[in-house]
């Protein structure tokens, strides 16, 4: 029967430099003795959450037995050679176990993984274009290497929106909420340009929204033309050269 091997693991384990294969570590031992599943499991689990900078807690799950290196050693050093090239719910990889410095084990595993964060869900009905507040929010614990694409309850201020609208209890994604436009299609802009201590202001007419650090189009009224400008902050926008 499978056992679920978890281990918390969070950002701050990622710390260690990536690579094609992550340095080596030691696994502290007092004395001498076998090489304990909970460190196996452990080491390989941070070497996931330091190579792919997952945020969250880790989960592995062996789909095949595992059985220590029937020996014992004052110290076990645990290095995964290969990756998978992205994390996923099912991951092969592929390491070396050694025993006081000596290779007693190369090997290739199958695991089932789960990454668990928390992200946000609507507690009530929520409408397009209405800013987005954590007050009709909830933070909801979910696997996701199954919800993809979900917002984590790291994100989110009144710079946002909700981008359309949303039934109560559903998870939030990314396509459902968009940066709050400062520069709305149609209303009138102040344009700056500057050339060193120079600097020359305009109206002119938005041709399209846009947030803080979009490219919008903008139309000079009076010569008709449109030319590009970055949106700095509420309906102010500025020509970069």
């Amino acid at each position: 029967m499978r056992s679920l091997l978890t281990v918390f693991a969070f950002a701050a384990a990622a710390a260690l430099p990536l690579s094609a294969a992550a340095p080596s570590a030691e696994v502290a031992a007092t004395g001498a003795g076998p090489l304990a599943r909970e460190e196996f499991v452990a080491r390989l689990t941070r070497e996931l959450t330091t190579r792919f900078n997952l945020e969250g807690e880790l989960q592995l799950e062996f789909l095949r037995p595992w059985t220590a290196p029937a020996r014992v050693a004052s110290s076990w050093t645990v290095s995964v050679v290969e990756y998978p090239p992205v994390p996923s719910a099912s991951m092969l990889l592929r390491c070396k176990i050694l025993a006081d410095n000596l290779l007693v084990a190369d090997q290739t595993l199958v695991v089932r993984a789960s990454h668990w964060r928390e992200v946000w869900a609507a507690v009530q009905p929520l409408s397009a274009g209405a800013p987005f507040e954590t007050t009709v929010l909830e933070a909801r614990r979910v696997d996701l290497f199954r919800e993809r694409d979900v917002v984590p309850v790291t994100v989110g201020d009144r710079s946002y929106v909700f981008a359309r609208a949303l039934a109560a209890g559903r998870l939030l994604t990314w396509r459902d909420i968009a940066r709050r436009p400062l520069v709305k299609k149609g209303n009138v802009v102040e344009v700056s340009a500057a050339d060193g201590m120079l600097v020359v202001t305009l109206k002119a007419l938005a041709m399209e929204n846009g947030a803080r650090g979009d490219t919008v189009t903008v139309r000079n009224p009076e010569s008709q033309k449109n030319f590009a400008a970055v949106v700095v902050d509420e309906n102010r926008v500025q020509v970069r050269f």
